[in-house]
């Protein structure tokens, strides 16, 4: 389904977006007809990658409006793709009831010193790189993760949990873990004064980043 380059180009913009996108729109975004971009939506609807909402957008209402427009949205439907086929996740969710269920402290803090060691290292390797100011390299380490962050009045927050079925069932363990993990991706860029914090939000990720002060405290 997404090996087609402009399917796959559309899927991703279509899903980047907090808004739901018309065909007009998409269209322009990949810079390919009104007529292809509504091929390639309805095919993505048709294999579940994407939902369909029908709305107005002119305001107008009453006879002479026009019809509704067709428009489309990210489903909540989680896909994974691998061929042959792999159980990672089960793998995790055996290895989270375990860690979760373990009563000596020391063993869930080797696993988020782990994950803050990690995200250290991929920031680092980021930043050698960096040639598009702190925030933007950022986002596209956290993109990387599958974080898919956005703006959201000064902070950052995250659209997607990349680890949200196992978080589901594990939340004090996961949540902890992903927000050592993000800590250490701003420690390894070296990003001034911003902290990483736990802020759960109803459909996203649990963690969230803002500026915080030259003390380490947050802003007002």
């Amino acid at each position: 389904m997404l090996h087609d380059p402009q399917r796959r180009t559309i899927y991703g913009y279509v899903s980047r977006q907090r808004h739901d996108v018309s065909r007009d729109e998409a269209a322009r975004a990949v810079s390919i007809s009104r007529n292809l971009a509504a091929f390639h939506l309805d095919r993505l609807v048709e294999a579940g990658f994407l939902e369909v909402s029908y709305r107005r957008l002119t305001g107008r209402r009453g006879p002479g409006a026009g019809r509704p427009s067709k428009l489309y949205r990210r489903g909540n439907r989680q896909l994974s793709i691998s061929l042959p086929e792999r159980q990672y996740e089960l793998l995790a969710q055996l290895f989270a009831g375990a860690l979760s269920g373990a009563r000596d402290a020391r063993i869930k803090s080797r696993v988020t010193n782990a994950a803050r060691t990690f995200g250290q290292a991929l920031g680092a390797s980021y930043r050698r790189r960096r040639g598009d100011g702190q925030f933007r390299t950022l986002s596209r380490v956290l993109d990387r993760l599958g974080a898919e962050p956005y703006d959201d009045g000064g902070v950052v927050r995250f659209r997607n949990c990349p680890f949200d079925t196992v978080a589901a069932r594990y939340p004090e363990l996961v949540c902890g873990t992903n927000l050592s993990l993000v800590q250490g991706v701003i420690e390894g860029l070296e990003v001034d004064r911003l902290k990483a914090r736990l802020d759960s939000q109803p459909g996203q990720c649990c963690v969230a980043i803002a500026r915080s002060s030259a003390k380490g405290g947050r802003n007002a």
